[in-house]
Order: C-alpha cells, then sequence, then structure tokens
C-alpha cells in the first residue's frame, strides 16, 4: 500500500485532518523515541520517552480513524506522510531537540484547545490530550530557559537551536483541510507564547523568515526534507521485513 485507504466513518476533508495531525505525532514521537538510551540524564530518558509514548497514543487515535494504523505507520512511501517539516527535523543535540519540542509543543497546545472547544470529530480526543500536551510545552519551557539562562555554552548553543529550526515554524500555520481554526489568531498567540519564553531564556527571537522561498513549507504536501527518508526507513524496517509477523 502507497496511498491512503479510504474511510466511509469519515469525510474527506476530516480524513486529511486525521492524517496530518497523526503524522505529526507519529514521526515526532518516533525522533524522541531515538534519545532512548542518549539522553543527558536518567531524569530526562524517562521524561522524553513519557512525551513520546502520549504523541504515539495520539497517532494510534487519529490514524485508526483514517484506516489500519500499522499500515498507515509502516507500509506508506514518503511521499504520502502529511506531517510538518518541523517534527521530522533530526535530533541534533538536547538544545536542538528542546528548540524542536517548544516550537511544536507551543503550536500543538494551543490548536487542541481550540479543538476542544469546536464539535469536529477531534474534539474529544483533544479534550483528552490536552492536558498532556501541556505537559510537554512545560517541559520545553523549563528546559528551554534553563539552557538559555545557564552557562556561555549552553546558551550559545540553545540560541542556535532557535535560530536553525526558525524557518519550519511558518508551516505550522498553513491551513489544513478539515480543520476550522482561525490560524492567524493561533499564529499570533503562538509568537507571543514563545517570545515570552525566549526572553525569559535570556534569548533572542530568531530574525530570519519564517515564511517565504527561504523556509519550508510543504511537508502537508508530502515534501519533505533530506533526513526524512532514512528515518521512515528505520521506523518501517522490521514490519517491512517482518510482514504479518506477531509475537
Amino acid at each position: 500500500m502507497n496511498g491512503v485507504p479510504a474511510n466511509d466513518a469519515l469525510d474527506v476533508r476530516a480524513t486529511a485532518a486525521a492524517l496530518a495531525l497523526g503524522d505529526d505525532a507519529l514521526i515526532l514521537s518516533h525522533r524522541l523515541g531515538e534519545w532512548a538510551g542518549h539522553a543527558p540524564a536518567l531524569e530526562e530518558e524517562v521524561a522524553l520517552a513519557n512525551i513520546a509514548l502520549d504523541l504515539l497514543g495520539q497517532a494510534r487515535i487519529l490514524l485508526s480513524l483514517v484506516g489500519d494504523e500499522d499500515e498507515l505507520a509502516y507500509l506508506r512511501d514518503e511521499r504520502y506522510f502529511r506531517n510538518l517539516q518541523l517534527v521530522e527535523q533530526p535530533n541534533g543535540d538536547f538544545a536542538h531537540t528542546i528548540a524542536r519540542q517548544l516550537y511544536f509543543s507551543t503550536y500543538q497546545l494551543a490548536l487542541y484547545r481550540e479543538l476542544v472547544a469546536g464539535d469536529s470529530p477531534f474534539s474529544g480526543l483533544a479534550a483528552k490530550a490536552v492536558k498532556e500536551v501541556a505537559y510537554h510545552q512545560d517541559h520545553a519551557e523549563h528546559w528551554t530557559v534553563r539552557l538559555g539562562d545557564g552557562t556561555p555554552e549552553s546558551h550559545g548553543r540553545m540560541s542556535r537551536a532557535c535560530e536553525a529550526l526558525w524557518r519550519f515554524t511558518g508551516e505550522m500555520f498553513q491551513p489544513v483541510e478539515g480543520l476550522d481554526v482561525d490560524w492567524a489568531a493561533l499564529e499570533k498567540g503562538w509568537l507571543a507564547s514563545v517570545t515570552e519564553v525566549l526572553e525569559r531564556a535570556t534569548l533572542g527571537v530568531p530574525e530570519g523568515p519564517r515564511t517565504g522561498a527561504w523556509t519550508a513549507g510543504a511537508g502537508r504536501q508530502g515534501l519533505h526534507t533530506e533526513p526524512f527518508g532514512p528515518m521512515i526507513a528505520e521506523m518501517q524496517h522490521l514490519h517491512r521485513s517482518h510482514p504479518g509477523a506477531s509475537w
């Protein structure tokens, strides 16, 4: 299976939205899972694993709305994933992981709060997930301030990480088919929240563009960055090597 199966339970617009949100959660979960055995501290090993499991749980619910969750995760080709390019970026050093998490969880928290208040097929999921997403955002915020307002070394690494990932943040506010959200208001709130955290961390707000020719913005259309292919190959390797296996 290369594409996406039709699901009569959802209309086309809701299917597109479930796939976009599910792929965001699935891919970021896998990236965070790559820290297993490599986190800078034992407590952080547990924290990153818990965040990864929360996201995996969200992905399972969302992808199961579209079709078979295992087929969607492990048998789709790269071109058919609809996740943001931000979440597929490599972990880099710990500062890069934290910057990616701050940008994404701040966005996801604002989006899920909007969905809770609506009557879409995702309001129930959002109501259950918003508390865990708030924890993810709080965790990223804590580490952003700790590293930014820490040593010259940690400050420099956190500053470079925030700069490097800034160009991937504009894509988050491109309208997603099936989600009736005020994207402009969502982006305004995100920018205010992230700015407040960065300033508290003694970090400058990156000056680079967030939209336009020099930025990311095609993950929702199935176009992904170079690191995505190797990541997908590793994620799908076991399932593709032993189709139908159980244990």
